[in-house]
């Protein structure tokens, strides 16, 4: 999610009573949220403007999956000291997203925004081939590491030193790797998911499609709505509550996996994830 001032007015933004940024900024995004709506509160930096307050901003589009979405700050028309806060765009969630310059970037649950990484190389050769060692600087906020490397048979009487420098920015993401236990991750983006369903209705028989549903599932992270969706794809009851209690620990929002109940026809299958989840 992304929420941006139109007028540059600098802002803390708080979801589900949670600070998200020390720093008040105007154009913030954060990753990784794993519920579909939040409590939000917006506090200006200039005390004059009141907050702006939510109980329910969405993350999802109209079948419950999981969006990139932008909220717009603006100033009320008619009271420009009133803030309010609108729905702007939304978009299909990219894996790899690489953030502007100007965009502040948080990872929710966790307290260090992204940092960039500046990494300084000197290396000195002669005719083309390096000469006398090698030294490396790596510098990142809070940390300075010199590296040099010295040979005697790599030294010659004439040398040439260059010096390149290269910067990387947004490396410090420490989002989670799809695995057993994605609590507080990120689900796959529809499309993902649509594929993966495709995939599945090639399969003829139910137990290999049951095999290949828990191996795409293994590899990636799932809301709770989408593993309804996906246990929907099978016919027998046994497999879908066989789906439903393996695809619980690749959860994003375990606390909403009562809506994989609505998949069962029988009121005992839903007692048994009952259990099974109530147990984890």
């Amino acid at each position: 999610m992304t929420i941006f001032s139109e007028d540059g007015d600098k802002f803390t933004l708080i979801l589900n009573g949670e600070r998200i940024n020390e720093v008040p900024q105007t154009n913030l995004r954060v990753e990784d949220l794993p519920q579909p709506y939040y409590s939000c509160k917006i506090l200006f930096e200039d005390k004059t403007k009141k907050e702006i307050s939510t109980n329910n901003l969405g993350l999802t589009d109209v079948d419950d999956h999981f969006m990139d979405v932008t909220y717009k700050i603006r100033r009320d028309k008619k009271n420009p000291e009133k803030m309010k806060m609108n729905f702007f765009s939304m978009a299909e969630i990219e894996p790899d997203f690489t953030p502007p310059p100007s965009l502040y970037v948080m990872h929710y649950g966790q307290p260090q925004p992204r940092v960039s990484q500046t990494v300084t190389q000197t290396t000195t050769v002669t005719n083309g081939q390096p000469a006398g060692g090698i030294s490396m600087n790596a510098n990142m906020p809070g940390m300075n590491v010199n590296i040099s490397i010295q040979d005697p048979e790599m030294s010659m009487s004439q040398s040439t030193s260059t010096t390149t420098t290269t910067t990387v920015s947004g490396s410090d993401d420490r989002r989670p790797r799809p695995s057993r236990g994605c609590f507080e991750g990120y689900p796959m983006s529809p499309r993902q998911l649509s594929d993966m369903i495709a995939s599945l209705r090639k399969q003829k028989f139910e137990d290999t499609r049951i095999k290949t549903a828990k191996q795409m599932i293994a590899n990636n992270c799932m809301s709770s709505a989408q593993v309804a969706q996906m246990c929907q794809e099978f016919t027998f009851e046994a497999n879908r509550l066989d789906l439903a209690k393996f695809a619980f620990g690749f959860c994003v929002d375990p606390n909403n996996y009562y809506k994989v109940n609505d998949v069962f026809t029988y009121s005992s299958s839903t007692d048994e994830l009952t259990e099974f989840v109530s147990r984890r």
